[in-house]
C-alpha cells in the first residue's frame, strides 16, 4: 500500500514539474519588470507600458543642471512669461483689464534620464526615458522670479536670466511691457516617476519614448502603492510546495514500501 501511494505521489510530482517551471520562470519575468530590469522588458519592444520607478541620471552618469536656477536633476524646463498693460483697442467694451500675459519662451530639456526599480541601488542597471517634446505633470517649480523693464531715468533691474534662457524669445509683443516673469520646473534624481509610452531598444539602451499617436506621459512625484502580494509570487510558491511535498513524500514511501513488496 505505501509503495502505491508513493509511486503515485512520484507520479504528480512529475505532472507538476514542468507546471512549476513555468511558474517560477512567470515569477521571475514579473520580478525583472516590476524592478525595471532593462533584460526583462527588452523582451517587450514596442509594447506600450506604463512603468514606475526612481528618476536616476542618463546615460552621461551624472545629473545635468537646470538652465535658469543651476539645481542639480534629471529633467528641466522653463517658461518666460511678459506681463502687459493692453491697449484700449484690445480691450472689449465695459471690460477693466489691468494687465495680460503672453508666454513669449518655452523650453524643456531632451536629454535622456534614467528609471531606477524601486528598493534597488542608485547606480543599479537602468531603462531609460526620452522626454523630449513631453512637458511631465507636476514636476517641481524651482525657480519663480519676476523682472520690471527698464523705466525711463532709472537703472534697469539685474536680468540676470535672460541668457540663459534655451530657446528663442519670440510673441506679438502687444501693448505696454509691465514686467517678465521666468518660471523653472525640475524632475530631481530620486523622485518618484511614473511614465506611460512605448518601448524601444536604441543604440543598446532599453528606452521609452513617444508612440507613433499620442504623446509619452511623464508623471512627477506619484504616491507610492501599497505593497501586494503578487499572484505569480504565490502560484509559483504554490507550485513549488506541492512540487517538494509530493516528491519527498513520494519517494520516502516509496522506499518504505519496497521491502514489503
Amino acid at each position: 500500500m505505501l509503495l502505491v501511494i508513493g509511486v503515485a505521489l512520484l507520479a504528480i510530482a512529475a505532472v507538476l514539474l514542468p507546471l512549476t517551471i513555468i511558474g517560477l520562470r512567470r515569477w521571475q519575468r514579473q520580478r525583472g519588470l516590476a524592478r525595471l530590469l532593462p533584460s526583462a522588458l527588452a523582451d517587450r519592444e514596442g509594447q506600450r507600458v506604463t512603468l514606475t520607478g526612481v528618476a536616476a541620471p542618463g546615460p552621461g552618469g551624472g545629473p545635468i543642471e537646470s538652465g535658469l536656477a543651476g539645481v542639480e536633476c534629471v529633467w528641466h524646463g522653463h517658461e518666460v512669461l511678459r506681463h502687459y498693460r493692453p491697449l484700449a483697442r484690445d480691450q472689449v467694451e465695459g471690460q477693466v483689464v489691468e494687465r495680460a500675459f503672453d508666454s513669449i519662451a518655452d523650453y524643456g530639456s531632451d536629454d535622456l534620464f534614467g528609471l531606477v526599480g524601486e528598493g534597488r541601488p542608485a547606480d543599479a542597471e537602468r531603462i531609460y526615458v526620452d522626454p523630449d517634446g513631453t512637458e511631465p505633470r507636476d514636476a517641481e517649480l524651482c525657480l519663480k522670479r519676476l523682472v520690471g523693464r527698464p523705466q525711463p531715468g532709472v537703472a534697469a533691474a539685474a536680468d540676470d536670466l535672460l541668457s540663459r534662457v534655451r530657446s528663442p524669445i519670440s510673441g506679438v509683443f502687444r501693448g505696454e511691457t509691465i514686467e517678465f516673469e521666468y518660471r523653472e520646473w525640475v524632475i530631481r534624481q530620486g523622485a518618484r516617476v511614473r511614465v506611460t509610452g512605448l518601448l524601444r531598444v536604441v543604440d543598446g539602451r532599453v528606452v521609452l519614448t513617444a508612440p507613433d499617436e499620442g504623446g509619452l506621459v511623464i508623471e512627477h512625484g506619484v504616491r507610492e502603492r501599497p505593497s501586494r502580494v503578487s499572484p505569480r509570487r504565490t502560484e509559483a510558491l504554490t507550485l513549488l510546495t506541492a512540487f517538494m511535498v509530493c516528491l519527498v513524500v513520494g519517494a520516502a514511501l516509496t522506499v518504505a514500501g519496497l521491502p514489503l513488496g
